[in-house]
C-alpha cells in the first residue's frame, strides 16, 4: 500500500526535486525531470535568438558606417566639388563613386524619407551624377566663364516646411560675391519619390570686398557705384533687392530619395543620375514632426 500511495500522490508533484522522486516510476521520473527543465531550455533559446539578432543590427551598423566613410573619402580622392565640375574628375574616379554610392544606398537606414524630420535643414551639394541637371549647369557656367571673370564656389540647397532654395555661390573677378538662388516646391508622392517645382529665381546684388579689388579695376568700380546712385529710384530699388525670375512651376522633376540619415543626403532623378549632398548645419532634434504631411500612406 505504501508504494501504490506515493506512486498516485506523487505524479501531480512533478515539480519536486529529484531526491523526492524515489519512489516514482522510472517513466513518471522521466516525465517529472523534463517539464522541470523545459522552461530554462526555452528561455536559453530565446536569449540566444536576442543576442544573435542584436550581433547582427550592430555588423550592419557597422557596414554602414564604414561605407558613408568610403564614400566621403572617394570625394575627396576625386578632387572635390570644383574638380567635378571642371570635367577634371577621371572615369575611374567617377565609377568608383558611384559604386560606393550604390553601397550606401543598399543600407538605407530610413524606409520613409519623404516625410522624415532628417530631410529638413541646410545641405551641401558633394556630387552629380552625369546626366545631374544641377551638373550641367554648374559645367555651362565653367566652361564658358573664365576662371579670373567668374567662379562657382559652391552650391547649397535649405529644405523647410515643403520649401527646398537652391544657392548657388558666385564669385567674380575673385573680389565680388553674387548669389544665385532658385526656389522649388516639393510635394510628396510617395515614402521615397517627390515632385519638385521650381517657383521663383532671384540673382542677388553682389557683395564687394574693396579691399580685394584689383588696382586696375578699383576706378571702374568707383564709376560703377556713382552711375548707380544716380539711377531713378525704381530702378535703384530693383538693383538693391536683386532681379526676380518668376518661373511659376514651369519647370519640375520626379525625385527619389534613395539614402537619408543624419548626415548624407542622396537623391536620383527620373534618368538615374544621383545627387550626393552633405549636411552642412546640425541633425534636428529626433522628436520633431514629420517635415511634410501632404503623403498619407
Amino acid at each position: 500500500m505504501a508504494a501504490t500511495f506515493v506512486g498516485v500522490q506523487a505524479i501531480p508533484s512533478l515539480h519536486l526535486s529529484s531526491t523526492k522522486l524515489v519512489g516514482l516510476s522510472e517513466s513518471h521520473r522521466s516525465l517529472a525531470f523534463r517539464r522541470r527543465h523545459r522552461g530554462s531550455r526555452w528561455k536559453a533559446m530565446v536569449q540566444q535568438q536576442t543576442y544573435q539578432g542584436a550581433s547582427a543590427n550592430y555588423a550592419k551598423e557597422m557596414e554602414r558606417l564604414s561605407a558613408k566613410e568610403s564614400l566621403l573619402l572617394a570625394f575627396k580622392d576625386a578632387g572635390g566639388f570644383e574638380s567635378l565640375i571642371s570635367g577634371k574628375t577621371t572615369e575611374i574616379q567617377q565609377i568608383d563613386v558611384n559604386e560606393r554610392v550604390v553601397g550606401l544606398e543598399r543600407l538605407n537606414p530610413t524606409p520613409r524619407p519623404t516625410t522624415s524630420p532628417f530631410l529638413e535643414g541646410r545641405w551641401k551639394f558633394e556630387w552629380f551624377g552625369a546626366g545631374s541637371p544641377g551638373l550641367l549647369a554648374a559645367r555651362f557656367l565653367f566652361e564658358r566663364t573664365p576662371s579670373a571673370l567668374a567662379n562657382l564656389v559652391g552650391l547649397d540647397t535649405q529644405i523647410k516646411d515643403g520649401y527646398g532654395k537652391v544657392t548657388a555661390n558666385l564669385k567674380f573677378f575673385n573680389s565680388i560675391e553674387g548669389k544665385f538662388l532658385l526656389t522649388s516646391k516639393l510635394s510628396v508622392e510617395g515614402p521615397t519619390r517627390m515632385k519638385e517645382e521650381y517657383a521663383e529665381g532671384l540673382v542677388e546684388p553682389p557683395t564687394v570686398s574693396e579691399q580685394a579689388i584689383p588696382e586696375q579695376l578699383k576706378g571702374a568700380f568707383g564709376q560703377a557705384t556713382n552711375t548707380l546712385q544716380q539711377l531713378p529710384a525704381p530702378i535703384k530699388d530693383a538693383f538693391t533687392n536683386g532681379l526676380k525670375l518668376p518661373l511659376s512651376g514651369a519647370f519640375q522633376r520626379l525625385i527619389l530619395i534613395s539614402y537619408l540619415d543624419e548626415e548624407i543626403l542622396i537623391i536620383r532623378d527620373s534618368s538615374g543620375a544621383p545627387e550626393v549632398l552633405t549636411r552642412l548645419e546640425g541633425p534636428p532634434p529626433v522628436d520633431l514632426e514629420p517635415v511634410i504631411t501632404e503623403y498619407e500612406s
